[in-house]
């Protein structure tokens, strides 16, 4: 069975980076963990135990998550869960008991620094991103 700890971080999807960035630490006191190169596109902001991505539509990450935010189209990439520590082929066996197709393992950032993850979907389509500490 998973065992969630926290959200460690959100990801949303911006055409005005400048002006979140400035809104998420100006105005509700998060700081600036770290920011990618510019064609990468993703700056990471500090919320208290957790991380709100901010990712410029324009960059290479952008790109593929498709047109901006509108009416019709999504600000959220997706959105992280920390659990507590699991074997690889445990967890994939659980999610697939639960017809629960999931992405591969990787070794990614998120708001406890590097651990391995992967990506599955909800119901609704949205992207949960499973998350340990290495």
């Amino acid at each position: 069975m998973i065992q969630i700890r926290a959200i460690d971080h959100i990801v949303l999807r911006t055409t005005r980076l400048t002006e979140m960035i400035d809104f998420y630490c100006g105005v509700l006191g998060c700081t600036l963990e770290r920011t990618l190169p510019d064609d990468v596109g993703l700056s990471q902001l500090r919320a208290g135990n957790a991380l709100i991505d901010l990712v410029n539509v324009d960059s290479k990450l952008g790109h593929a998550g498709g047109p901006a935010p509108a009416g019709t189209g999504n600000n959220m990439d997706h959105f992280c869960l920390q659990i507590a520590p699991f074997k690889r082929q445990a967890l994939l066996d659980y999610l697939s008991s639960h017809g629960i197709e999931a992405g591969s393992f990787e070794t990614r950032y998120g708001a406890q620094g590097y651990g391995q993850s992967l990506y599955i979907q909800d119901p609704d389509g949205n992207t949960v991103e499973l998350r340990a500490q290495v």
